[in-house]
């Protein structure tokens, strides 16, 4: 359980020190921005304290929010997909979420997948909803939910694989 708790505090301080000191600096074309925080989140333990978990997702999103000054959007979107998380997690997994015996890097590539992306887009419309705030800017921010998305499940995905194939 230690092991855990310190992967997990680990986990978070780098995700978030890697986005807001190297990731934010990145604005490939304008509207491409990854996110990887968000990876925090996406591999948290299925077992464990859903309240805890949720206010881990707000610190988490509140540290981002506070290197960027971007004014609690980053928070708001993690809260959010902390929070629809077992409903995703349901529909990706099926019956080994409701057993919740999950070993992200035993699944099979396609259920990762529309794990990774369905939170990641999540994450990404209401962030850029939130940030621009602008009903006639929606194509604006469907642009940046797309290929911003697209960007952080690739390196969401490379990351995941290159880590969990050292523990092997």
């Amino acid at each position: 359980m230690n092991s855990v708790v310190t992967t997990n505090i680990v986990r978070f301080i780098v995700l978030v020190l890697v986005q807001s000191l190297v990731l934010n600096n990145i604005n490939f074309l304008g509207h491409i921005n990854p996110y990887i925080y968000i990876l925090f989140i996406i591999l948290f333990p299925v077992k464990n304290n859903r309240m805890l978990f949720i206010f881990l997702s707000f610190l988490l999103g509140l540290s981002v929010d506070l290197f960027l000054d971007s004014g609690g959007v980053h928070a708001a979107a993690c809260v959010t997909i902390a929070y629809v998380r077992p409903l995703i997690l349901k529909f990706s997994f099926g019956m080994i979420y409701e057993h919740q015996t999950i070993k992200f890097s035993s699944m099979e590539f396609g259920q990762r997948l529309s794990y990774f992306a369905i939170i990641t887009l999540i994450h990404h419309l209401l962030l850029f909803s939130l940030e621009i705030f602008n009903t006639s800017k929606i194509l604006l921010i469907l642009t940046k939910t797309l290929f911003s998305g697209i960007f952080t499940i690739l390196l969401c995905l490379l990351i995941t694989v290159l880590f969990s194939s050292r523990r092997k």
